[in-house]
């Protein structure tokens, strides 16, 4: 299993699209793609269900390539990379580094 450097509840940048410049948290990574709270909302037209007896439109928010988003490292964003750290207990881990300040994210 490979790291992704986008992780659930990581706080990220747009950086292309038409949401640029705004930040979010990220709510969901699938296959190079995230879902970023209140980013790339789009309209959907429901039909009416138990869940949602009236039907209707709905606002949700829709998936971005993780390609158009920075995260974000007190409060700049900054590129991510990797490295391993020694621990006393597991041995190497590997771990992701902010390429701005080099500090360990996780």
């Amino acid at each position: 299993m490979s790291m992704q450097k986008i992780k659930k509840g990581d706080t990220v940048k747009v950086i292309a699209g038409k949401d640029k410049g705004k930040e979010g948290k990220v709510i969901a990574v699938t296959d190079g793609r995230v879902v970023v709270e209140g980013i790339n909302t789009v309209t959907k037209h429901t039909k009416a269900s138990q869940a949602n007896p009236k039907g209707g439109i709905v606002h949700q928010e829709a998936a971005i390539d993780v390609s158009n988003v920075m995260y974000v490292h007190k409060g700049k964003p900054t590129r991510i990379g990797f490295t391993t750290v020694e621990d006393k207990k597991k041995g190497t881990k590997k771990v992701r580094v902010a390429k701005s300040t080099g500090e360990v994210i996780d």
